[in-house]
């Protein structure tokens, strides 16, 4: 664990989100290259060619915002031995009552993250955007492969709804475990329909950049065409109603694929809507 994380109660009460890194990116079935992630979405953030307000008017460049917990320092390798660290940490923050917003990291390592939160609820739900399902009950003989997070996630009983958007990719076996776990799939060609979503447990906000299309976020290790704009992921993100909203997770940016840094710039828009919907919807 990172020096940051281990004298977090030196600054306790002083913030209201905290800020993760997480890269790895052993658990990627195709192209590596997303651990590279964390330092380059910050960057993006604080890029001078925006700002750092919100779209809905909150300035998220304020030195009480973001306690920045650094990136963890992990091993790196297929299957779940970071995940007690990465779980440990998520805990940390979560007990000093920052809620965490992580950067990833293939999608693989929300699953830690969310087990830490259903540690200290007992019930939440779950937006997750994604061009896939990542409902696998294995894939290529490895259990925790990002494509199987959510069945690893699902099987814990604890989550009152999973509900999925951008979902464009699901093949038979996806198909049967959405049905075995009552997971509630927003499909792309049924986007048009889809109004302001409505939660009613705590709010557990996975993004993955791949539920974009690849013309609006290139750096991707699984780019799959007809995705949403970006447009169409913030007006989810800023007319969802949730009585609170616990943590989130961006994932899946892979900079070897990003040579013009224009993604990075999308994840970090991304990651400035969705800060500041938790702000508004459980000010602290």
């Amino acid at each position: 664990m990172n020096e940051q994380i281990k004298n977090l109660e030196k600054v306790a009460g002083k913030y209201k989100l905290a800020l993760l890194g997480i890269p790895h990116d052993a658990n990627s079935s195709y192209l590596k290259g997303t651990s590279a992630a964390p330092p380059l979405i910050r960057e993006a953030f604080h890029c001078y060619s925006s700002n750092k307000w919100s779209e809905s008017g909150i300035d998220l460049g304020g030195e009480e915002i973001f306690f920045d917990a650094g990136d963890l320092q992990l091993k790196n390798i297929a299957g779940d031995e970071d995940f007690p660290t990465i779980e440990k940490a998520v805990l940390r923050l979560v007990d000093n009552h920052l809620p965490p917003i992580s950067f990833g990291g293939d999608h693989a390592v929300s699953l830690p993250v969310i087990r830490a939160m259903l540690q200290r609820y007992e019930k939440i739900d779950i937006l997750q955007f994604d061009a896939h399902p990542d409902l696998y009950d294995s894939f290529e003989n490895n259990p925790f492969s990002h494509a199987c997070l959510f069945a690893r996630v699902m099987e814990s009983g604890q989550v009152n709804r999973l509900v999925q958007v951008g979902i464009r990719t699901r093949n038979a076996h996806q198909r049967r475990q959405a049905e075995r776990f009552a997971v509630e799939m927003i499909e792309m060609r049924r986007l048009s329909n889809l109004n302001p979503l409505l939660f009613t447990m705590p709010l557990y906000i996975s993004f993955d950049l791949d539920a974009l299309d690849p013309a609006f976020a290139p750096g991707l290790s699984h780019p799959e065409p007809g995705g949403l704009t970006v447009r169409q992921a913030l007006r989810v993100i800023q007319e969802l109603s949730a009585p609170r909203i616990i943590g989130a997770d961006i994932v899946e940016y892979n900079p070897r694929r990003d040579p013009s840094g224009i993604t990075a710039m999308v994840a970090a828009k991304i990651f400035k809507e969705i800060a500041a919907r938790m702000l508004e919807c459980c000010p602290l």
